[in-house]
Order: structure tokens, then C-alpha cells, then sequence
């Protein structure tokens, strides 16, 4: 599910579930494990990317709507580990966004230290509320220390979904490139962080991601609430209406 690259001391992790890189439990142990085990391989950057056209299409409701109790806290207890392991990383990360990258698709970019996302009529945004999910607490900070309060606020309440020039006007990617340059300028951002005498770069990049690391301290009764709330009756409702318009597109 994930296709490793190495690129002299940057790796790039792939992500390769097809058809829309759809986040499942496996899928996000398995990148959460790819994230932590970087730096002890003497790996000093890392790129996320994903396929053409489509970085994630964020959680696959379609497969967690057949999970019980708790197979399903089991996946949010998973994707918060993501989420820490990305925004603990001791080496910088940039986000490569290929294409659509819709809730969690934008979600884990927000972790990351870098957004470059293909030109191209593709769609971003956190629209969580617009498939009955909450957004969750630590999604809202993230959101708000990336685009502003004013900003997070109308993203998140009304869970609209942008182009990449309105994505980069506001500040929730910080470049657009041409979809073939979008994971070699990640490569480059990344080796022009690791240019710079690495001590200095280390330490600054600590104390400046000091406010996202602190996202985690105390986030146990949060991921209780959001487990909880999956199992509202709007929620389960407005999740199984989605799925059912999905399965008559397909027909």
C-alpha cells in the first residue's frame, strides 16, 4: 500500500491503494509506521505522494461502514498516531498533493511541513461536515494554525471543497506546480532545508512546530468524543446516504 523511493537522503512514500488511495486501518498503521521508522534509517527528509490525479480520497466510508465497535476505534485511535507521527517527526516532510485530495486528503498535509499540490481541476478542503463527520479538535487547530481562525472557521463549518488556486490563496498549500514537477519540487524543497548547517535547522524546526506537537499532550477524551460521535444516528445516516449515491454512480 505504500511504495517506498529513495532519492539520496530524501525518501519518498507513496501512497498505493487504488483506485483513490482510500485510507484504511492498514493503510494508515502502515504509513504511521513508515514515518517513524524514516529517521532511524538515516533517512534525513521525507515526501508524501500519491497518484496521479489522486493523492487520498481520505477515510474509505464505504469499508469502515462494515466495521463494528471497535474495529472502527481501533481506525481512530490509528489515524490519531498518523497524525502525532507526522507532526513529531524529527525530519521535515513535505506533501507532495498529486490530485483530488478531499478531508483526509487535505488532513494529513496539515501534519506535514510542506504543501505543493498539482495545478489542475482538482478539489481540496476538510468537507467532513458534509458527510456527517465532526470535525474533530485537533483537525480544528491544525487547520487554524495553518490558514487563520477566520479561514478554518468557514472551511470547516461549511466543508466546502476548493481548487488548488483558491487551496494556495489562502494559505492551505503553499505552491502549485505542473503535475509532472509537483514530487521532484517536494525533492527539492526538502534538500534545500538539509543545505543548511542541520543543528541550527533542527532545533528551529522544534521550537517553531512546538504548538503542533502540543496538539497531542492531552488528546485522550478527544479521541473518545470522535469515536462516539461516529456512531450518531446523523452520522451513520448521512454516511450510508453517501455510500448508496456512490453505488448508483457506478451502476
Amino acid at each position: 500500500m505504500i511504495v517506498t523511493t529513495e532519492h539520496g537522503a530524501v525518501r519518498e512514500l507513496r501512497l498505493d491503494r487504488p483506485p483513490v488511495n482510500a485510507l484504511s486501518t492498514e493503510l494508515i498503521i502502515a504509513l504511521t509506521r513508515a514515518v517513524d521508522s524514516a529517521p532511524r534509517d538515516g533517512v534525513r527528509a521525507l515526501v508524501l505522494s500519491g497518484a496521479p490525479g489522486r493523492f487520498s480520497a481520505g477515510l474509505d466510508v464505504p469499508l469502515l461502514l462494515t466495521l463494528d465497535r471497535p474495529a472502527m476505534a481501533d481506525l481512530w485511535r490509528a489515524l490519531y498516531d498518523l497524525l502525532r507521527a507526522l507532526a513529531c517527526s524529527t525530519i521535515p516532510i513535505a506533501a507532495a498533493i498529486t490530485g483530488h485530495a478531499p478531508a483526509g486528503g487535505t488532513v494529513l498535509p496539515l501534519f506535514c511541513d510542506r504543501r505543493i499540490m498539482a495545478r489542475g481541476d482538482w478539489k481540496i478542503g476538510v468537507n467532513e461536515v458534509q458527510v456527517g463527520i465532526p470535525l474533530p479538535p485537533v483537525i480544528v487547530l491544525a487547520l487554524k494554525r495553518q490558514v487563520g481562525a477566520r479561514h478554518a472557521e468557514t472551511l470547516g463549518v461549511g466543508g466546502a471543497l476548493m481548487s488548488p488556486l483558491e487551496a494556495e490563496k489562502i494559505g492551505l498549500v503553499d505552491e502549485i506546480m505542473d503535475p509532472e514537477s509537483v514530487v521532484p519540487r517536494a525533492i527539492e524543497w526538502c534538500n534545500g532545508l538539509l543545505a543548511v548547517p542541520p543543528h541550527a535547522m533542527s532545533v528551529t524546526r522544534e521550537k517553531s512546530r512546538a504548538d503542533l506537537v502540543a496538539l497531542f499532550d492531552r488528546v485522550e477524551s478527544e479521541i473518545d468524543e470522535t469515536i462516539q460521535s461516529w456512531w450518531s444516528e446523523e452520522t451513520q445516516g448521512t454516511l450510508r446516504s453517501l455510500v448508496e449515491r456512490l453505488a448508483k454512480k457506478k451502476a
